[in-house]
């Protein structure tokens, strides 16, 4: 007996799941469902298991694991057919799912047909099953609302995974270096035209030129620059300004007073500094005189020549157009003298700024904005066409004229620019000849690629040597499995297979990733050392940091999920806490933040955190597992350090750059020689004997003693050696200057050790990094063992919901620790300074830490849910760190990298994602690599153990050759 196919629904009826799939003939009973139910059939449970395999963002993106995603279609369809009579005694799991209806026919629709309607209804797509009086008022239309939503976003997952994401990011890499290569090869390679000529205002002083960075000059910088320098400024009284702020910045005391119209000398003796401006208002015969001396081959040639006027010619001649032409004439015959000058000197013709024409006296009202760009545009093709068939020398200062369109308002007569805007055209000068000699770091402008080390020459041809070797084996391996292709068997038409694919080799994993690897440092050289793209200086307000933070916040929040277990600080939490602290230090980092001391100490605090997670997970791991053996040591090192050592060898970077790998190297292995040491005590054998916790008391307050040793020893370091002009600043600790030679300068000064903790000659970064948060570890670890010791006695309810006390001490200790969490927020919101909040800092900082860890475990219900969106950056967080420095931020962090000029939103985003890919794929192959290279069989790991060593120790050789060459 055959079924009638159900009726269609009537108009004002809701649409059902099944009502979508149309309707249904006898014919269709016999063939099985329609196409448009295949996808919801066939790849429901297969297509979200191979995305969350592939991807690794299951978590992130979808609902629960792939597992628990099968394991629900599986029930669901087993439930519904159990009821229709459709499963047997052995309950048949593979015919009662969803995907295997498509198979069967009538039968199949039937059991398609009892799995929607047995089917908990959905209203919104969220992780957590609804309440029930929500799906009660689920209605047609929101049911399949949510269908729709829930099949979208598979769609959406499987077509851009985290695999197309990254090969969409390699096509942006090669289409803006494209892109960069053909903008430099049509408007130049000469950063210093940019800095001259175009640029916008950040902020009401803050000057930015296009495309590079410019350093800001300190008095001993600019000494040192122009020690044994002449400065020649010749010109009007516009240029007497300019000349008035180039002095200031060598001697910030030096008066504007005297005869203004007349010759004005600067001189320090000291610095073998001298700086002139001659009165020359009018460009005519006796500035024509003046350089004409210059050029003969007798008279010493000033080193730097700045001239430029105009403003008189037209004052005098009231604006005419003889004198215009006469201008035209007077610098024709200039422009040879100007020309020959600039071969052995630096010339510079400033042109003419604007005027603020309501302000003018009326002895100046001829002096118009249109005179003033007639003038300016005859300089420019005069200069620029002295010379036939090359450029010319002579460099035109016209980023000035941009400078006093913004500021020209602020002027007190209308023609003479405000001090801000002098003092910036002052500093462009500055960057334009000093960048080139004293190479600032955040000084791109004007500063020439450096030059290849023999360390980055040796790593180029053995990433080259790696990709080659991939290629030649992938086409090997490729003609091996056209020769094993399955073949038609003619006689009975079967495909037969020859061989079956071996696994993939040691040996391929290896080359494939230092292929993939060498490409991504190719990538890291052109964003922070070759100048493909382009560089700008940061620049800090309010929205800039906490619109972003507000950003994070809501996909954090809006992207939530069930724990798989609801202990305290369990794998998910920290990896949400991980991720979201590194996103916040992210955009602390590229919005310059440091300078708004409040964000400051908190960034300072979340530092802590990271080290806290230190102790509390290494302790934790040594004290439960009791694993002290040397396969965890070198698979922990070699996943911290590796990125950094092959950093440092093609970025010509020392160790020490990337301060906080060092760091938690280093208190990985205090913890671990504390825990190992004899005698060697696990929560095992502490569960035997209650002394033994007395004993790792007893090593825990050893390992403090010892930590206010090396604190307390030393109370501060000097620059030994080191010239005054040229010592390391460090704003954030500046009175740790002092005299004697501590116990931990000791230390770490020792070879090989220097090698590693040594920045610019000394280990004052290292000093300073170390004592900010020399006790946030071992409070980690304290906490670890009165957590574990809690635990074991089962003091704490970790169930799911349940608060972690009783009610009473659970709001007690809430109560506490929000009112420590605000308190501590005041007292750093409150600080003056850096150096005093510093000081408090490694003493203070983790009572915000366990205030926070109390605010998200105690109640049970935050404890049983995470974020998977910070868990998921927080499972690539160190990459995340080390990657900003190179290829989002620029400059070794000083800057911001720019792939899209001219557009910052669209450039932050393009970046951004760009960054992430590579550091999510580079966590991939630090992985897979760290199974290949640290064995867990321990001669084979002796062996490499051995290898490495000696690679490091011919690191160390050509580094000390490298440094001989240097110096």
């Amino acid at each position: 007996m055959s079924l009638p196919p159900p009726p269609p629904p009537a108009a004002g009826d809701p649409v059902t799941p099944e009502d979508s799939l149309g309707s249904v003939t006898p014919e269709d009973w016999a063939t099985g469902p329609p196409l448009q139910a295949q996808p919801l059939l066939r790849q429901e449970a297969k297509r979200e298991e191979e995305e969350g395999e592939e991807t690794g963002v299951q978590g992130a993106w979808g609902k629960g694991t792939a597992e628990q995603r099968r394991r629900g279609w599986g029930e669901a369809a087993e439930a519904a057919a159990a009821e229709e009579g459709q499963v047997d005694a052995g309950g048949a799991a593979g015919s009662a799912s969803p995907a295997g209806a498509a198979g069967g026919g009538r039968e199949g629709w039937r059991r398609l047909l009892a799995w929607l309607r047995r089917r908990q209804p959905q209203c919104c797509p969220c992780a957590a099953p609804l309440p029930r009086s929500a799906a009660h008022c689920c209605h047609g239309g929101t049911k399949m609302a949510a269908l729709a939503y829930n099949l979208g976003k598979r769609e959406i997952n499987h077509y851009f995974s985290v695999r197309s994401a990254k090969v969409l990011a390699l096509v942006a890499v090669l289409l803006l270096a494209v892109c960069h290569l053909a903008s430099r090869r049509y408007r130049g390679n000469d950063s210093c035209e940019y800095l001259l000529s175009s640029g916008r205002f950040l902020g009401e002083k803050v000057w930015q030129p296009h495309s590079c960075m410019m350093h800001k000059y300190k008095i001993s910088e600019a000494k040192n620059c122009l020690v044994d320098k002449h400065i020649a400024f010749i010109g009007d009284s516009r240029i007497r300004q300019l000349f008035y702020s180039f002095v200031k910045i060598i001697n910030p005391q030096f008066k504007e007073e005297g005869n203004k119209h007349e010759n004005i000398p600067f001189e320090d003796k000291i610095a073998s500094v001298k700086v002139d401006f001659l009165w020359h208002p009018e460009v005519n015969g006796s500035m024509k005189q003046c350089i004409k001396v210059w050029t003969e081959d007798s008279v010493a040639k000033p080193h730097v020549i700045v001239a430029g006027a105009a403003t008189w010619s037209i004052k005098i001649h009231n604006g005419s157009n003889e004198a215009l032409s006469q201008y035209k004439m007077n610098i024709t015959s200039i422009a040879p003298l100007l020309e020959k000058l600039a071969k052995t000197s630096d010339v510079y013709w400033v042109l003419q700024d604007p005027v603020y024409e309501d302000l003018l006296s009326e002895n100046r009202k001829m002096i118009t904005n249109e005179k003033i760009d007639a003038y300016n545009e005859a300089a420019v093709s005069i200069l620029n066409s002295s010379t036939r068939n090359s450029k010319s020398h002579v460099k035109v200062f016209s980023v000035s004229k941009l400078i006093a369109q913004e500021t020209i308002m602020e002027s007190l007569d209308g023609l003479h620019l405000p001090e801000s805007s002098r003092e910036t055209s002052a500093m462009i000068l500055m960057n334009v000849y000093c960048n080139k000699i004293l190479k600032p770091v955040d000084g791109s402008c004007c500063q020439p690629r450096p030059p290849l080390t023999l360390i980055q020459k040796l790593a180029a041809c053995f990433f080259t040597l790696s990709i080659v070797g991939y290629l030649i084996f992938y086409i090997i391996h490729r003609n091996a499995h056209r020769k094993n292709k399955p073949c038609t068997d003619l006689e009975s038409g079967e495909e037969k297979k020859n061989i079956i694919n071996p696994p993939v080799s040691p040996l391929e994993i290896f080359l494939q990733s230092f292929c993939k690897l060498g490409l991504i440092m190719a990538y890291f050289y052109m964003c922070d050392r070759a100048n493909l793209f382009m560089k700008e200086n940061k620049f800090y307000t309010h929205s800039t940091f906490f619109i972003p933070i507000i950003y994070i916040l809501v996909l954090g929040v809006f992207y939530n999920e069930n724990t798989k277990e609801t202990k305290v600080l369990n794998r998910e939490q920290t990896d949400e806490w991980k991720g979201w602290m590194q996103l916040v230090i992210l955009i602390y980092h590229i919005s310059g933040a440091s300078t708004f001391l409040p964000v400051y100490m908190h960034i300072r605090v979340l530092v802590a955190a990271y080290l806290f997670q230190t102790g509390y997970g290494h302790f934790s791991y040594f004290w439960v597992k009791g694993d002290f053996g040397i396969h965890r040591v070198c698979q922990v090192l070699f996943r911290l350090n590796f990125l950094v050592v092959v950093l440092c060898i093609v970025m010509d970077r020392p160790y020490q750059f990337y301060y906080f790998v060092p760091l938690v190297t280093v208190w990985f292995m205090v913890i671990y020689v504390t825990l190992a040491l004899w005698p060697q005590i696990t929560q095992k054998k502490a569960n035997g004997n209650c002394l033994w916790h007395f004993g790792l008391l007893l090593k825990l307050a050893f390992l403090l003693l010892c930590i206010c040793f090396l604190a307390y020893s030393q109370t501060s370091l000097m620059f030994r050696n080191v010239p005054k002009t040229s010592a390391p600043s460090f704003p954030d600790f500046p009175d740790c200057q002092i005299n004697k030679k501590g116990a931990f300068e000791k230390i770490f000064s020792l070879w090989p050790l220097s090698k590693c903790f040594e920045l610019k000659g000394n280990v004052y970064e290292w000093w300073f990094r170390w004592r900010l948060d020399r006790y946030v570890v071992f409070h980690g670890m304290l906490f670890a063992f009165i957590y574990l010791a809690l635990q074991k006695r089962q003091i704490l309810s970790e169930g799911k919901g349940e608060p972690l006390f009783s009610s009473k001490i659970s709001n007690f200790l809430l109560f506490i620790s929000v009112v420590s969490f605000l308190t501590y927020s005041i007292w750093a919101s409150s600080c003056k300074n850096k150096a005093q909040c510093n000081e408090l800092h490694p003493s203070v900082s983790v009572v915000q830490i366990l205030a926070f860890i109390l605010i998200r475990n105690i109640p049970g219900y935050a404890r049983s849910v995470y974020s998977s969106f910070f868990a998921w950056f927080g499972k690539i967080s160190l990459e995340l760190f080390i990657c900003q420095y190179h290829i989002w931020l620029a400059a070794d962090t000083r800057g911001i990298l720019v792939l899209i000029p001219g557009n910052p939103m669209l450039n932050i985003i393009v970046s951004t994602f760009i960054f992430v890919c590579v550091a999510h794929e580079i966590s991939q192959i630090t992985n897979d690599l760290a199974q290949i290279i640290i064995p867990k069989d321990n001669s084979s790991l002796l062996k490499r153990l051995a290898c490495i060593a000696a690679f490091f120790c011919g690191l160390l050789i050509l580094s000390s050759i490298q440094d001989k060459s240097r110096h």
